[in-house]
C-alpha cells in the first residue's frame, strides 16, 4: 500500500471503529508482502486478530447479539473453503492470511463468550457451541493444510551430494582361515576409507519458503488446544519420509533371523552399506530433521522433541536391530574387520544421538543404541579370541610343498597388519582381558638375554593390543612348528620354518605392527630364524662336509694316503652332492636377500672344505675322478631354493 492510498482512506474514517478498520486493511495489505521477514509477519497476525477482537470488545453494549454478527462473518470465511475442493495455501497468501485471521477471530469470540455465558444458559451458550463447532471445522482444515505443505514441499533427499565415501573392496575376501592360500590376501587385506563430509550438515528436508505457515499454523493449533492433532500429522508426515530416506540408502527392513542366515558375501556388502548409511541417516538426516521440527515447533514448548523421537524411533531401531544382530554371531574371524567398522562408527556418533535424543523422552533410543554398542565390543573380543582358536586348531594332513610361506602365515599377519587400523579401539576392548592368562596360554618362546632377565626395560610394559598380538604369534608359532615335523626331511623343517619365522619377522619390521610388538621383538625373531638356518646346514650338509675330511683314507696300519679310498670318498661327495642338488633344488625360499644369505654361508662351508681337500690331496687324485671343481660346485649350489627341480646328468669336463 503506497502513502497516497492511506490519505485517501484517512478522511473517510469516521469514529473508533473505523480507525480499526483502516488498521486491519494496513495489516492486510502488509502481511502480503513477500519482503517481511517470518516474525514480522506473525507479529501482523497477531494485531490483525487483536484489532478483530477490539471490535467485538467495542461492541460489548450490544451484548450478544454483535458477537453473533462477527461470528456470522467468520464462520462465512470458514465454511466457504469447506465447499472448495481447492486447497487454501495453493490459492496465495492473502487467502491463506485472511483464513488464519478468521481462525484466530474464532478462538478470541469463544473467549469472548465464555466471559458473557452465564450458567451455560441462554443464548450464550448456543453461540459458544457453535463457535466451537466453526473452530473444530477450522482445525481439521489446518490439519489438512498442515500435513498438505509437509508433503508437498517436501525436498528431495540425495545421499550422493552429502554422503561419506568408503571403499567397495573387501577387507577379508570371506574364505575360511582354513582354506585362505591366496597371495592376493595381502593385496586384499585394507581397511575402508570412511572420511567425514561436512561437520553438522544440516539440509533442507522441506521448502524454506513454506517453514513461516507451517508455523504459524501450528502455533495456533496449538494456542486453539489442538496440539495432540498437529503433532501427530506432524509425526505421520516425517515418519514416513524417514522411511523413504531409509528406503533411499537401501537399509531395507531385515529380521535378525534373516540376517543370521545370510552368506557372507551379502552380509559383508550390507555391513559396508549400513556404515555408509548410518553416518548419513544420523550427522545429516536426522540432524535436519530435528532442526526441522525445532523450526516448526520452536515457540510452543518441548513438543518438537516429542515428534522427533516419535517420528525417527522406528527408523533407528530398525538400524540397531541389524547392528544386534551382527553383535549375535557367529563369531568368524573374517567378520572382525566388519563389526569393528560397526563399533566405530557407532562409537563416533553416539555423541549426536545423545544430543537428538534427550532427557526421558529420547532415553529408549538412546539406551539402546548405547547397548548395541556395547554388544559389538563384546563381540569384537569373542571373535578376536575365536580368530586365536582357529590358528591353533588349523591343522595339515600333508607338508606344505617346497617348505614355503605357509597360507596360514601369509594370513595371520595380513590380518594383524590390517588390525592395526583400529589400535586405539582394540587397546579399550582387549584391555579389560587378563594379561598373565594372555601371557601364560601363549608365552613368548623367544630367549631373553641375562642382563634382560636381570634388569627388565622398566618401559617395556605391553598395550594390551601388544599382548594379544604376541599371543597369536606365539600361538602360530606353535602351529608352524607342528606342521614343521611333517617333513620327513628334517632339513626341510627347518627351511620351512626359516621362511615363516622370516616372514614374520620382516612383516612387523616393514609396517605399523613394529610399534605394537617392538624392536626386541624383532631381533629375538630375527635370532630365531638364523638358529634355524644354523640347524638346516648341521642337518643338510654336516654329513656330506665328512667326506671332505682327512680321517678315514689312509692304508690301514699306516699313515699313508689309500688313492683307492680316496677316489672312493670323492666319489661319495660327487653322489651326496647330486642328491642334494635334486632334492634341494626344488625347495623354496622366497625371499631373495634370505635365499642368497643361506646360499652363500653354504658355500663358503662346502666349496672353502671341498677346494682345501681336493688341493691338499691334488697329487693322489687322478684327474679322472675329479668330477666338478669348485666353480662348478659354486655355480649349482646357486640354483638351489628356487623351487625349480633339477637333476645334474654326469657331465663330462673336457
Amino acid at each position: 500500500m503506497q502513502m497516497e492510498d492511506f490519505e485517501s482512506v484517512i478522511p473517510n474514517l469516521e469514529g473508533e471503529e473505523n480507525l480499526i478498520a483502516a488498521a486491519k486493511h494496513i495489516v492486510r495489505a502488509l502481511g502480503s508482502s513477500k519482503s517481511l521477514t517470518d516474525d514480522t509477519k506473525k507479529i501482523l497476525a497477531d494485531l490483525g486478530a487483536q484489532l478483530s477482537s477490539m471490535t467485538t470488545v467495542n461492541e460489548k453494549g450490544k451484548g450478544v447479539s454483535a458477537v453473533k454478527d462477527r461470528l456470522n462473518a467468520v464462520e462465512e470465511k470458514i465454511m466457504s473453503w469447506e465447499e472448495d475442493q481447492s486447497m487454501i495455501w495453493d490459492s496465495g497468501p492473502d487467502e491463506a492470511f485472511e483464513y488464519l485471521n478468521a481462525v484466530h477471530e474464532t478462538r478470541l469470540l469463544i473467549e469472548r463468550l465464555e466471559r458473557l455465558q452465564l450458567n451455560n444458559q441462554g443464548e450464550e451458550h448456543e453461540q459458544l457451541h457453535r463457535a466451537h463447532s466453526v473452530l473444530q471445522t477450522a482445525m481439521a482444515r489446518l490439519e489438512e493444510e498442515f500435513r498438505h505443505l509437509l508433503i508437498e514441499n517436501r525436498q528431495p533427499f540425495e545421499p550422493e551430494y552429502v554422503s561419506f565415501r568408503s571403499t567397495e573392496e573387501d577387507v577379508i575376501d570371506g574364505s575360511s582361515i582354513v582354506s585362505l592360500g591366496d597371495d592376493s590376501v595381502e593385496d586384499s587385506l585394507r581397511r575402508d576409507s570412511v572420511s567425514r563430509a561436512s561437520e553438522d550438515y544440516l539440509i533442507d528436508l522441506v521448502h524454506p519458503d513454506v517453514i513461516p505457515d507451517l508455523r504459524q499454523i501450528a502455533n495456533l493449533m496449538f494456542a486453539s488446544n489442538y496440539d495432540q492433532e498437529c503433532s501427530q500429522a506432524y509425526t505421520i508426515c516425517r515418519k514416513e519420509a524417514l522411511d523413504e530416506c531409509l528406503f533411499i540408502l537401501e537399509m531395507e527392513r531385515l529380521s535378525i533371523e534373516h540376517v543370521l542366515k545370510m552368506e557372507w558375501g551379502a552380509l559383508n556388502s550390507k555391513i559396508r552399506r549400513w556404515v555408509w548409511a548410518l553416518k548419513i541417516f544420523v550427522q545429516v538426516y536426522l540432524a535436519s530433521e530435528k532442526w526441522l521440527g525445532d523450526q516448526i515447533f520452536g515457540e510452543v514448548g518441548p513438543v518438537s522433541l516429542v515428534c522427533f523421537v516419535d517420528a525417527s524411533k522406528v527408523s533407528m531401531l530398525q538400524l540397531m536391530h541389524f547392528g544386534e544382530a551382527m553383535s549375535i554371531g557367529p563369531h568368524q574371524p573374517e567378520k572382525l574387520f566388519r563389526i569393528l567398522d560397526m563399533y566405530e562408527v557407532l562409537a563416533e556418533l553416539l555423541p549426536d544421538i545423545d544430543a537428538l535424543y534427550l532427557d526421558e523422552v529420547g532415553s529408549s533410543v538412546r539406551i539402546e543404541c548405547h547397548e548395541v554398542h556395547k554388544r559389538l565390543g563384546d563381540c569384537v573380543r569373542t571373535t578376536f579370541l575365536e580368530f586365536e582358536n582357529a590358528i591353533a586348531s588349523n591343522t595339515s594332513s600333508a607338508p606344505f610343498a617346497g617348505g614355503g610361506i605357509h597360507p596360514l602365515t601369509k594370513y595371520v599377519m595380513n590380518y594383524l597388519r590390517t588390525l592395526t587400523d583400529y589400535s586405539e579401539t582394540l587397546n579399550l576392548l582387549l584391555g579389560n582381558q587378563d594379561e598373565e592368562l594372555v601371557l601364560s596360554i601363549s608365552p613368548d618362546m623367544s630367549p631373553a638375554t641375562e642382563e634382560e632377565k636381570k634388569h627388565p626395560d622398566p618401559s617395556s610394559k605391553l598395550s594390551s593390543m601388544a599382548l594379544h598380538f604376541r599371543s597369536v604369534a606365539s600361538i602360530l608359532e606353535c602351529n608352524l612348528d607342528d606342521k614343521s615335523k611333517l617333513y620327513k626331511d628334517v632339513g626341510l623343517q627347518f627351511i620351512f620354518l626359516i621362511n615363516n619365522i622370516h616372514y614374520m619377522a620382516e612383516k612387523v619390521k616393514g609396517c605399523e605392527l613394529r610399534l605394537i610388538y617392538g624392536d626386541e621383538w624383532i631381533r629375538k625373531h630375527n635370532w630365531k630364524f638364523q638358529q634355524y638356518a644354523m640347524n638346516y646346514e648341521r642337518a643338510s650338509w654336516i654329513s656330506i662336509l665328512s667326506l671332505l675330511k682327512d680321517e678315514g683314507i689312509q692304508h690301514p696300519g699306516s699313515k699313508s694316503i689309500s688313492k683307492t679310498l680316496l677316489n672312493e670318498r670323492l666319489r661319495s661327495f660327487y653322489l651326496s652332492f647330486e642328491e642334494l642338488y635334486k632334492t634341494q633344488t626344488t625347495w623354496l625360499i622366497p625371499d631373495l636377500q634370505l635365499r642368497d644369505d643361506l646360499r652363500i654361508s653354504v658355500s663358503l662351508k662346502v666349496i672353502q672344505a671341498y677346494r682345501t681337500f681336493v688341493g691338499r690331496h691334488n697329487q693322489h687324485i687322478s684327474e679322472k675322478y675329479i668330477k666338478y671343481t669348485a666353480d662348478d660346485l659354486e655355480s649349482y649350489l646357486l640354483h638351489f631354493f628356487e623351487g625349480s627341480p633339477k637333476s645334474l646328468q654326469n657331465p663330462h669336463r673336457r
